[in-house]
């Protein structure tokens, strides 16, 4: 393996051939209120998709969220199959690029692309001990990057520009990552996540009747968990197009159950409410949180098929 011979020595030592791997812990990102410049730091998109990591092996790519479910993907999966070398596993996410009318989660359109920023596993060798710019270098080194696979480089600007052109430009922020940070089975402080607008998943625990012409449903009915408690946060009736209000109405539904599933519930409507199990995930942007724990200015972004509801809790930046 001519990519193993060419690292250092003090980097080869950090790589180990290990047993092929069905499933890891994915590296999360810490949410931070810091804004800064530094050398020992690179900064990336934080994209607006899917997370998926990609285990391939024996001609066959496995594509799975966060919570261990497969979803199929031919055009990716087929291209990953193609790549030169086998047994390896990359992490990234499924994104739709602005080809596409309207947002993917609202209308079910096809990924368009497969950004791929980080590499964990290549030629049955476990490479998660290397420095992040180490795995970059392996990542450009030995695949090809062609649709529907792109590779997610540092952006040439430092931090403070990246995040202003990030808000400028309308993404959902910016990633800073530590350049020799190892890949972490787990939540890091050596990767942050800079976000332009506050954004994070609720869990959905009712709706409220329509009013006037509208379909479906007026809001969503959100929360949190916090320990065992399900935490009202507000409603959000914004962000929805007419399918999207007919389809979740469908699911919402199927789903109904005569009591609310909230523990803690100040300031909930008073009438009109309809109350479902826990079990829908979805992302909502707003501009921040009230005193009183309540969201301001939400909007709907879309449904969340890579988390388990009880996963979702208020983040806090620290």
């Amino acid at each position: 393996m001519d990519w193993l011979e060419r690292l250092a020595p003090e980097l080869r030592e950090r790589v180990r051939r290990t047993p092929a791997q069905k499933w890891v812990d994915p590296m999360n990102a810490t949410l931070t209120d810091a804004r800064f410049d530094d050398a020992d730091w690179v900064f990336e998109r934080k994209l607006d998709g899917f997370r998926f990591l990609t285990f391939v092996r024996d001609g066959e790519a496995t594509m799975l969220t966060r919570n261990k479910i497969r979803h199929r993907h031919p055009d990716i999966e087929a291209r990953l199959v193609d790549q030169r070398g086998d047994d390896f596993i990359v992490d990234g996410e499924v994104v739709w690029g602005s080809r596409r009318s309207g947002h993917p989660r609202q209308a079910g359109a096809v990924a368009e692309e497969y950004a791929v920023f980080d590499l964990l596993r290549l030629d049955g060798h476990d490479v998660t001990a290397l420095p992040l710019m180490a795995r970059k270098q392996l990542l450009r080194e030995r695949f090809t990057w062609r649709d529907p696979l792109t590779l997610v480089e540092p952006m040439a600007e430092d931090g403070m520009a990246a995040y202003a052109r990030a808000c400028v430009e309308g993404w959902e922020g910016v990633m800073a990552k530590r350049r020799d940070s190892v890949y972490e089975h787990k939540r890091s402080r050596a990767w942050l996540k800079m976000k332009c607008d506050a954004r994070q998943e609720f869990v959905v625990g009712g709706y409220t009747d329509p009013s006037g012409a509208r379909e479906g449903f007026g809001a969503l009915l959100i929360g949190y968990y916090d320990g065992d408690d399900f935490v009202y946060a507000g409603r959000v009736g914004t962000g929805f197009n007419t399918d999207m209000l007919r389809r979740m109405h469908a699911i919402m539904h199927s789903i109904e159950t005569p009591t609310s599933p909230f523990t803690r519930a100040t300031g909930l409507p008073k009438k009109g409410n309809h109350w479902v199990e826990p079990m829908i995930v979805v992302e909502a942007a707003f501009m921040e949180w009230t005193g009183e724990g309540k969201l301001r200015h939400p909007r709907f972004v879309g449904i969340r098929v890579d988390k388990e509801p009880r996963e979702v809790v208020r983040e806090r930046p620290s």
